[in-house]
């Protein structure tokens, strides 16, 4: 990994049109603003708009930020901040469909507290056990959260397209083995 340029460079050569400097800042940086919009709760196209929302940010601001060598947890909070406006624009009600198919509008209910707690305990417990796994375990399944097609993917684990779904099946029984082993010790 000694070759990976520093990021106030990528940010600075990005800025300068340098097409390359992007696509690396985007293939170092993205995989993890995916995870995050998508952590905020945000479905998949929610999680889209709220990703290309940090970019375009990035974009209109290169020149402005204070610290370039920190370009990835200014573009981490300003995916967080883009995923909350995203939430807080959510209608209030949802488009259900009636019986014949019609859609018709439905309240929203309100969200359990008890259950949103241990939902959020669920995920946290869920991406410690992925943590705590072996390369290329972690990385795979941080990749599957992102939604990266299986080209994609072999191609940032620097493994044939073939081999991912197995890969991610072994890994993925590998995480219930660990977490089945750690409810069991509760």
């Amino acid at each position: 990994m000694s070759d990976l340029r520093d990021p106030a460079e990528l940010l600075h050569d990005a800025a300068d049109g340098d097409r390359s400097a992007w696509h690396e800042l985007e293939s170092r940086f993205g995989p993890r603003m995916w995870a995050l919009a998508r952590s905020c709760g945000l479905g998949e196209a929610d999680a889209a708009d709220a990703v290309q929302g940090a970019w375009l940010r990035l974009l209109q601001h290169m020149h402005d930020i204070r610290d370039p060598s920190r370009v990835g947890g200014w573009l981490m909070t300003t995916t967080r901040r883009e995923a909350l406006l995203l939430l807080r624009k959510e209608p209030s009600g949802l488009l259900v469909g009636d019986p014949e198919g019609r859609p018709t509008f439905g309240a929203v209910e309100e969200p359990d507290p008890a259950s949103a707690v241990l939902e959020a305990d669920g995920r946290r417990l869920l991406w410690k056990s992925v943590s705590a796994l072996q390369e290329p375990c972690r990385t795979l399944l941080q990749l599957v959260a992102t939604d990266l097609g299986n080209q994609q993917m072999a191609m940032r684990l620097g493994m044939p397209v073939g081999s991912v779904g197995p890969t991610r099946a072994r890994c993925l029984e590998k995480l219930r083995t660990l977490l089945s082993l750690q409810e069991t010790a509760q």
